[in-house]
């Protein structure tokens, strides 16, 4: 036998082991990480260059003469409504060849739970058969009860030729609807008919049929004989090489293309609002405060632009900051690994006749990214003041592998006790330690290594002050929970159609093979969800709340949230699984995926958020930051005065930063400094007497650079006492005239400016 196969493929090339991944050396691929340096995103686009440059197929042409043997392996068999409970092809007592051969899986094919062996079924290239005999063999009665459980749970077989998937169910149930008191009759098939469609010297397509008069009877347990067969016919095609696979795959094109239509539209409407707000009310508002107005009239404006007031709070630093830097250098690690598993798909990497690829480049690429998880986490926990890095990076290497493996586990023992061929054997388990043991752990120190020598200052445009302001109550709808859910369901509708295709070719029957349009959606997502968490940041810094760091994290990263609850959906209303093997793998790797999405859009949402709150607080005049990201109080005091006439107000502000004295004068219709003369050395020491000197002597010149009488001083407040704001006579019925007509007249609200003249009253309110 072993002679005859080896004069066979000397005749031709029949496909031996498919596509696999592996690394020609490993000083070569160490070499590689040591030329991260001064930027990271060189590094990664060398580094997929070079991991795709590693991806060579020993698979032959699949070209075939006259002749020729084409192979066909027989993969696993199950029940039709659950594709992850699978058992080994021999399991059940089909037809043996004179010696079973099991074909050498790599890594992905063993995670896909594949276990192909040789049939005794042969198919040699444009030969044609009328029932040619497998075997003829004697069932016993466990045989025939063993068959019969399979067919009552509609069991199919998985058969592999020439690398083309193919399913037969291996029996059928007879029953009669209108009196269930019958029996039921269980017939096994017995003749297999394969049509083979080629295209010149290459096989394009087969289909494999029942014949549904070849029957063996197994409803009640005695001995039979049963004599299986197997026919080949023969057919030309028009259809080319490349377009062998395309019946695998579940979703159409012009079903993509409506998909991705309706996402684009749907991000053209989102950056429309978010572009006519930011230019009606966002940029009104940095134009209105990059200018030196006084800022009692902004203060009487609080409740419209009340994320000015926070501008001392903004950066303060969240609570718990190793955690939240590990969730950031882990959703950078998944973002990586995802961008790199397109970049392989769309460059045509994973071919879907290719078994174990997909596979075997998730699990090398994800233990490669670590590096970038380690570098990305230690970094930014170095700019939030860190001071135990180890534990951070601890952090950063569990936060997501810890529940994946757990998973993993628990699942894996299920299969395990289930004897189903989705149970990674010892060797596998063996070369996953080795794998994660020399090379994702020491690649997430040395990512911590690089992060940490690599670590710059946190740029923060606004001094952060010393005591947390407190931040008001607010309204129910305006809490994270309900929050989550308006930011995640935006992002979700973006990706609901590819959901239910990726999901029915994971966990069916289908390939999916669409890369090209997964990762034009991947892009609209990652667009969504940084738009809907910098304009939801935006709103939750009008109302002064300065703690967005987490709640930016959880708002974009809910579209995981969403994911996992349509996967519940889809189990119950869309599929027909129903075993506990296919529950516990169909919710324990929906719900890893899930929180991987929650992880990297999170990551996404943050970073985005983190842009926009620094440019809005770099576009507007306030304390700056300490060059050196410091930190440092300051004292300020400021004394307004008014005048009826003329109604122009002047600011004189005595600030005390550090133990030094700094002096600031504005006007609000003309940026026109005056210096004045020195004010006293402490607000504490000084009195009244000399303050009123001091102000009266600044009124009068800035009234002469301004070529207008001086205004009369009515009242000085000391500098320790918060003043008291007075409205002028009439103001009070003017205010409530405005305020009508404002209601009335809603759309002239932003036209109505509140302008208040005061006084200073020496009485604390």
């Amino acid at each position: 036998m072993e002679e005859e196969e080896a004069s066979i493929c000397s005749k031709s090339k029949p496909a031996p082991s498919p596509k696999s991944l592996a690394f020609s050396t490993p000083k070569t691929f160490f070499i590689t990480l040591g030329m991260v340096g001064s930027s990271k995103i060189p590094f990664i686009a060398l580094l997929l260059i070079y991991l795709g440059s590693l991806v060579k197929s020993d698979a032959s042409d699949h070209r075939y003469s006259d002749g020729d043997v084409v192979p066909i392996y027989a993969n696993k068999v199950g029940p039709y409504s659950n594709p992850r409970e699978t058992y080994a092809y021999y399991d059940l007592p089909f037809c043996l060849p004179d010696v079973v051969k099991e074909k050498k899986l790599n890594l992905g094919e063993m995670l896909n739970g594949d276990h192909l062996v040789s049939t005794p079924y042969k198919l040699e290239f444009l030969v044609h058969k009328e029932f040619e005999v497998l075997c003829k063999k004697k069932l016993r009665k466990t045989d025939v009860s063993q068959l019969r459980t399979a067919i009552e749970k509609d069991y199919y077989t998985q058969l592999y030729y020439d690398d083309l998937p193919i399913w037969a169910s291996i029996g059928n149930v007879e029953r009669d609807y209108r009196d269930e008191s019958i029996n039921r009759k269980y017939f096994l098939y017995k003749h297999l008919a394969f049509e083979v469609f080629y295209n010149k010297d290459r096989v394009i397509e087969i289909l494999l049929q029942v014949d549904p008069n070849l029957l063996a009877d197994v409803t009640e347990d005695k001995e039979i004989d049963v004599d299986f067969t197997y026919s080949v016919r023969w057919s030309v095609t028009e259809n080319s090489f490349d377009q062998r696979m395309e019946k695998y795959i579940g979703s159409s094109i012009s079903v993509q293309g409506y998909s991705i239509a309706n996402s684009c539209f749907t991000i053209l409407i989102l950056i429309i609002c978010v572009l006519i707000y930011y230019r009606r009310v966002i940029r009104k508002e940095i134009s209105k405060y990059a200018c030196d107005i006084e800022e009692n009239e902004v203060a009487g404006k609080q409740e419209e632009t009340g994320w000015k007031n926070i501008h001392g709070d903004v950066f303060r630093f969240p609570k718990h900051k190793s955690l939240f830097a590990a969730a950031l250098g882990s959703g950078t690690q998944l973002l990586v690994l995802m961008v790199s598993i397109l970049i392989l798909g769309v460059t045509g990497v994973f071919q879907p006749y290719r078994q174990g690829v997909f596979w075997n480049a998730l699990v090398y690429l994800y233990a490669v990214t670590f590096v970038v998880s380690g570098s990305t986490s230690v970094s930014f926990y170095f700019q939030l003041e860190a001071t135990t890095w180890m534990k951070n990076l601890l952090l950063a290497g569990g936060i997501h592998f810890a529940p994946l493996f757990l998973v993993f586990g628990f699942n894996n023992t299920v299969a395990i006790f289930y004897g189903s061929t989705a149970a990674l054997p010892l060797g596998a388990i063996f070369t996953f330690s080795l794998l994660w043991i020399f090379v994702a752990f020491p690649l997430l120190l040395l990512g911590a290594v690089i992060g940490k020598n690599s670590v710059s200052n946190f740029r923060a445009p606004s001094r952060t002050a010393k005591c947390p302001r407190e931040v008001p109550q607010l309204r129910w709808y305006k809490s994270i929970l309900p929050q989550m859910a308006m930011a995640g369901f935006l992002p979700y509708s973006v990706i609901s159609t590819q959901l239910y295709d990726i999901l029915s070719s994971v966990f069916g029957r289908g390939i999916y093979a669409l890369y090209n349009s997964m990762s034009i959606m991947f892009v609209l997502l990652l667009i969504t969800t940084a738009l809907v968490s910098v304009m939801l940041t935006y709103f939750q810094l009008a109302v002064e709340d300065h703690k967005w760091w987490w709640r930016s994290f959880f708002c974009g990263g809910s579209t995981g949230l969403y994911v996992y609850g349509y996967s519940i959906y889809y189990y119950f209303w869309l599929s027909d699984m129903n075993s506990f093997m296919q529950t516990t793998f169909f919710f324990g790797s929906m719900a890893c995926l899930s929180y991987g999405i929650f992880l990297v859009l999170g990551m996404v949402g943050f970073h985005a958020s983190l842009l926009f709150v620094r440019y809005l607080y770099a576009s507007i005049k306030c304390d700056q930051q300490n060059p050196r990201g410091g930190r440092s109080d300051a004292y300020c005091s400021r004394m307004t005065y008014c005048w009826h006439k003329v109604r122009q107000r002047l600011d004189y502000t005595l600030c005390f930063v550090n133990g030094k004295q700094e002096t600031k004068f504005c006007r609000h219709s003309k940026k026109t400094h005056i210096s004045p003369p020195p004010p006293p050395p402490s607000p504490s020491s000084t009195s009244l007497r000399h303050l009123q000197h001091t102000h009266s002597t600044y009124l009068s010149m800035s009234a002469t650079a301004s070529h207008r009488p001086a205004p009369a001083v009515r009242r000085v407040l000391e500098p320790s006492t918060p003043p008291r704001l007075i409205p002028e006579r009439g103001q009070v019925f003017r205010n409530v005239i405005r305020a009508v007509f404002s209601c009335l007249c809603f759309g002239e609200r932003q036209r109505l400016r509140q302008r208040r003249c005061a006084t200073v009253s020496p009485i604390c309110p």
